[in-house]
């Protein structure tokens, strides 16, 4: 069985007091064991607050983002290792926000996933379309370019190692959500490609996340869907009352 995990990118939003509020404000209220897996991504310079008041909860620590040398003269670059010397547990790898604005292309996510595995760190590889390529019929032509990218040369136990997350990026920060079926066969595909070009049991044990507008009114309803393990949430992380009802989506 493949554990839900629920994780808030909180992007650039939230100072140390901030982060701070909002663990008192949440973990009262975690602590079932038959719950999902529990992520939050703060800030790099939130990152030390948040593994302070996390600490002894159910809350795992991210980031949401690295570079993928170790160290070196890399101005205002943060590395795998220094994240997990920090805490992390996870690290958010290709969000199309970096894609788009940062130009980052399916090589240099590969570059990451690597180091971020070096550093004993795992990754949530993200992936996604526009709606122009969405509305053309390229979907999964799209989705599988960047699975053959950032995954070349990947062994099977390597890619084990990853959680996905389906984030089309016509739904991100938008309000607009994929439908449960479109947001389904999305996940189907990937996971259908991940058996085709590694194997079955590893495509089977892979956490698929979906991204994109996940709320507390469509959360059981994605979560119903036979490929979707989990949720990458943006702005409904940001608050405390709305990310534990994604939490307790089994309650909705």
């Amino acid at each position: 069985m493949r554990r839900p995990l629920i994780a808030g990118n909180w992007k650039l939003h939230k100072t140390e007091e901030e982060t701070r509020q909002f663990a008192a404000a949440l973990l009262p209220h975690l602590g079932d064991e038959s719950m999902p897996e529990v992520m939050i991504a703060p800030v790099f310079t939130a990152l030390a607050a948040a593994r302070e008041a996390f600490a002894g909860s159910p809350v795992q620590l991210g980031a949401q983002n690295c570079y993928p040398e170790a160290a070196g003269a890399f101005t205002g670059e943060v590395s795998a290792p220094l994240l997990r010397a920090a805490g992390c547990r996870y690290v958010i790898i290709g969000h199309s926000e970096r894609r788009q604005y940062f130009q980052e292309s399916d090589a240099f996510i590969r570059r990451k996933l690597l180091a971020a595995m070096e550093a004993d760190l795992q990754p949530i590889l993200c992936l996604g379309e526009s709606l122009a390529q969405r509305e053309a019929g390229e979907t999964e032509k799209v989705l599988g370019q960047q699975l053959a990218g950032a995954l070349e040369g990947f062994s099977s136990m390597m890619t084990g190692r990853l959680t996905l997350a389906y984030e089309p990026i016509w739904a991100i920060g938008t309000g607009r959500t994929a439908s449960p079926e479109q947001a389904q066969n999305s996940h189907a595909f990937l996971r259908g490609w991940l058996s085709s070009n590694f194997d079955p049991a590893t495509a089977e044990g892979m956490r698929l996340l979906y991204g994109g507008s996940v709320k507390p009114g469509n959360v059981a309803a994605l979560m119903s869907q036979q490929d979707i393990d989990g949720a990458l949430v943006g702005g409904a992380s940001l608050d405390a009352d709305d990310f534990l009802q994604l939490i307790r989506f089994r309650d909705r």
